[in-house]
């Protein structure tokens, strides 16, 4: 469902508002203003006197998934604005983005709970209207200052989230910050007006490489071909966990992986590490594939199993909760030198922790 405009409304600028996005490059561009890149649920905050409402990327409504950030909103935020910024959980210092994604629940009752349990806060970073005024056409710096006026003295759960205009200040925030959860630095052009949908913006992300056991493989969706690679790396029991998938290949690769794979494929699943994927309860003690989510409704899970004798060498530029790629790991070679046994949790980079404290209580730098 598409978020409608709401008619008690009446807004400079409505619902639904499709967020502004940036584009990866390699390294920090010089000039512009910078800030942390959140790794939350993008959102839309309309506010107009008592009516809340919260717009996902998508469009999608989020307003029901978080009652108690609503409420929080509608007294910290100027009467009449509309702000674009981020959705976030944090637990002991970091942010939580699997806290976060069980928000999105249908029963009521589990959302109320969830809400007292997990509570959210939103860090906002632009503003897109503020009373009777639209903002789109006005430049980021100006922007910018307005935002911060509007959100002077804002207290948790809302913030207002850090910005500069020193490259220094950005690169350090690029080093330190991935120990509190965040996952990069942002970029945008002072001058930039606020181009909805559009990728306008940069985005510099941490990028490692990791050695994983190919374990599995499923169909892409226009026929016989590898759609995604199944990974997983052994724990210190050695059980091997499934941490994610490598699916971005062109489709004469994806034919290709079929014939390289057969070697290794199995006729069904029994005597494979992971197979109890399809019992829900094998899923409370071990990482699998196929894992029961509210966000895969009626798609097929099946896959098909390998052998788990081959190793591949992916880039990946975030672990959640140091179990599993947080986006899609990105193929790079084959690693025949590897041997499976050797792909351990343990030679991923832990990143020095950093307390997500020391980032939202501080002062907004320039």
């Amino acid at each position: 469902m598409i978020l409608a405009q709401n008619r008690s409304m009446d807004l400079p600028v409505m619902p639904p508002v499709k967020p502004m996005l940036a584009k990866s490059v390699a390294a920090i561009p010089p000039g512009m203003q910078y800030e942390a890149k959140w790794d939350g649920f993008r959102a839309i905050v309309f506010r107009d006197g008592a009516e809340i409402e919260l717009g996902s990327r998508t469009g999608k409504p989020l307003t029901r998934y978080f009652p108690e950030l609503a409420e929080a909103l509608r007294e910290r935020l100027p009467q009449r604005c509309v702000l674009d910024g981020e959705i976030v959980i944090a637990r002991e210092g970091r942010l939580d983005f699997d806290a976060l994604t069980e928000r999105i629940h249908p029963a009521d009752s589990r959302v109320r709970t969830l809400a007292e349990r997990t509570p959210a806060s939103f860090v906002a970073f632009d503003l897109l209207a503020l009373a009777d005024r639209s903002l789109l056409d006005v430049p980021l710096s100006d922007r910018r200052e307005l935002l911060t006026g509007a959100l002077a003295g804002v207290t948790a759960p809302v913030h207002l989230a850090p910005a500069t205009t020193d490259a220094e200040v950005a690169r350090q925030w690029f080093e330190e910050y991935e120990g509190a959860g965040l996952d990069g630095v942002i970029a945008k052009p002072l001058s930039l007006l606020y181009r909805q949908d559009e990728r306008a913006m940069f985005k510099i992300k941490h990028e490692r490489t990791a050695d994983v056991v190919v374990a599995g493989y499923r169909l892409h969706k226009s026929g016989p071909v590898v759609g995604s690679l199944l990974l997983g790396l052994y724990d210190d029991r050695g059980v091997l966990q499934h941490v994610g998938v490598s699916a971005a290949f062109s489709m004469k690769r994806r034919a290709e992986l079929i014939e390289e794979l057969e070697p290794l494929r199995m006729e069904d699943a029994a005597g494979h590490p992971w197979a109890a994927w399809s019992q829900e309860s094998a899923h409370e003690t071990a990482r699998l594939p196929g894992a029961p989510s509210r966000w895969s409704g009626k798609k097929d899970l099946s896959w098909v199993p390998l052998r788990p004798e081959r190793v591949v060498e992916v880039a990946y530029d975030h672990m959640e909760n140091g179990a599993r790629f947080r986006h899609t790991a990105r193929f790079r070679r084959w690693r025949p030198d590897r041997t499976p046994d050797g792909c351990t949790y343990a030679q991923l980079e832990e990143p020095v922790r950093y307390d997500l404290a020391e980032i939202l209580g501080a002062p907004p730098a320039t």
